[in-house]
């Protein structure tokens, strides 16, 4: 049971997540908006990943959000009051000063397509590596509908491992309809999916929360040779540029972080995985990668994929750092970004 002040936090954290659900939801297309109701169904239930869902209930639901949406969509984000101050909903940092010796943690950011995320959950361990402050949340109290498995907010980490074990679980489930002999084929066999899910699960769930705290500390060195990024990402935000722009990101961040890591402690199931989760975008633009992935898979030698990492770290900054150049110019800047990705493929 949770103290009277915590459920009140809780409820306004929700609430806070209802309105931003409310503001955003029909920016996905029907089936992925489908999917996610399912899910986030699953959570606020608190069914298990492998229980069967009633399409009657969650027809009802699904009607009864949309209601509450349509009465919320106006609101205002409302402040979140815990010791003796109340804080604005954004200000995690202040925030989690008053939460995390409670054993709490608290996220309220900005993510994709502008889409404000926030979650409130238990704290299940809170690390410092290479000055950069790790916090990893266990079971969540509130969420919005989209719940991204890592963001970072200054030299904070949030790695949720919930929603990790949640995407971990999709993906592998998606993978079970046909079973192709790919990149995920591999990394589930270095598992024993078949006799003993649960374990697995939660395996893969601890093994991909590193892989991604080495992307989450590559994202932040990334933007160390990348001032003003986020305005440029506010320019160009639903469009094809942004698209663009947040894959040569990704790639620098994994070339100066997640790539050389796992290589270096010869992670096999993270790497497999790693391939298995590159976006088309990612694909199309960096097809030398999947290339060196290719020769590793055949000669077990991590020579061309440490060759292609390298070059592929100054290739990544150069690309991003003309990004940042046409943005400055302000002129006609996403046909531009557009152009000049095209024209950078690896």
């Amino acid at each position: 049971m949770h103290s009277p002040e915590t459920e009140q936090l809780i409820q306004t954290v929700q609430r806070n997540c209802h309105i931003s659900d409310a503001r955003f939801a029909g920016n996905y297309t029907l089936c992925i908006y489908l999917l996610k109701m399912r899910e986030f169904y699953r959570w606020e239930r608190a069914r298990a990943f492998g229980d069967e869902l009633s399409t009657d209930d969650i027809g009802d639901w699904l009607t009864e959000r949309e209601n509450l949406w349509d009465k919320l969509e106006q609101e205002n984000y409302a402040p979140l009051q815990t010791g003796n101050g109340r804080y604005d909903p954004f200000d995690s940092t202040a925030i989690n000063h008053q939460l995390l010796n409670r054993g709490l943690v608290y996220s309220g950011g900005i993510g994709h397509k502008s889409k404000p995320h926030f979650f409130l959950a238990r704290l299940e361990r809170a690390r410092t590596v290479d000055g950069y402050q790790i916090l990893v949340s266990a079971e969540e109290f509130a969420r919005d509908l989209t719940s991204p498995p890592a963001m970072s907010q200054d030299k904070t980490i949030y790695m949720r491992r919930e929603s990790f074990k949640r995407l971990i679980w999709e993906r592998t489930e998606e993978w079970r309809w046909n079973q192709p002999d790919n990149a995920m084929a591999k990394a589930i066999a270095c598992y024993d999916f078949d006799n003993d899910i649960e374990t697995a699960l939660d395996q893969m769930t601890d093994n991909e929360l590193e892989a991604a705290i080495l992307h989450e500390i590559g994202e932040i060195k990334a933007g160390e040779y990348l001032p003003g990024w986020h305005d440029m990402m506010t320019h160009i935000s639903f469009t094809q540029a942004e698209i663009m722009a947040r894959a040569v990101r990704d790639h620098l961040a994994d070339m100066l972080s997640t790539l050389p890591a796992l290589l270096q402690q010869n992670h096999t199931a993270s790497i497999h995985f790693y391939f298995a989760n590159l976006t088309s975008m990612r694909k199309l633009i960096f097809p030398s990668l999947q290339s060196a992935y290719e020769d590793w898979l055949d000669s077990k030698d991590t020579g061309l994929l440490n060759d292609t990492i390298r070059s592929g770290e100054q290739h990544w900054i150069d690309v991003a750092q003309k990004m940042l150049q046409i943005h400055r110019q302000n002129d006609n800047v996403s046909d531009k970004i557009t152009a000049l990705v095209k024209d950078n493929h690896l």
